[in-house]
């Protein structure tokens, strides 16, 4: 996949992802608090990723999914970095991502937020059933250490 608008680009090549603007903005979201890189590493290399691209080619937000390809699909991580916020450059990545021919033929997609509801309600995502779903909690202390202690590369 690639996509142009207004000097942007939305590349799905993962030689381009810039792991360290990755894990740097995951890290500190409220998301993925402290993760560590390689398990950062590890989770860009089996999704597909979408990378967004500033007009001077620096990476400025991305997006991946989680997917067999054939059924479902996990949509996660997906940032615009705050400079470059503003400009429906969100929206566009998460429509891309959408149109992706792999992501076609899905029986479910799926996405977590506590934020950007409307954003995705654009898109026809709508609160899950809550007694559908279900989940082992793990919280990040327990995963990658103390959320004081400073995060391993």
């Amino acid at each position: 996949m690639i996509a142009r608008r207004d000097g942007y680009e939305l590349s799905d090549d993962p030689r381009r992802i810039d792991l360290d603007l990755v894990w740097g903005f995951l890290r500190e979201s409220y998301w993925s608090p402290g993760v560590p890189r390689d398990v950062v590493e590890q989770a860009v290399a089996h999704s597909l990723c979408a990378g967004l691209y500033a007009p001077d080619g620096a990476q400025v937000g991305f997006a991946r999914a989680v997917t067999d390809e054939a059924t479902f699909a996990w949509i996660a991580d997906v940032f615009v970095l705050e400079g470059h916020r503003g400009n429906g450059l969100g929206p566009w990545m998460v429509s891309t991502l959408l149109a992706e021919p792999r992501l076609q033929r899905l029986r479910l997609i799926v996405l977590a937020t506590a934020d950007a509801h409307e954003l995705y309600g654009r898109f026809g995502f709508e609160p899950a059933d809550s007694g559908w779903f279900m989940e082992p909690r793990r919280p990040p202390e327990l995963l990658y250490g103390s959320p004081g202690a400073k995060p391993t590369e």
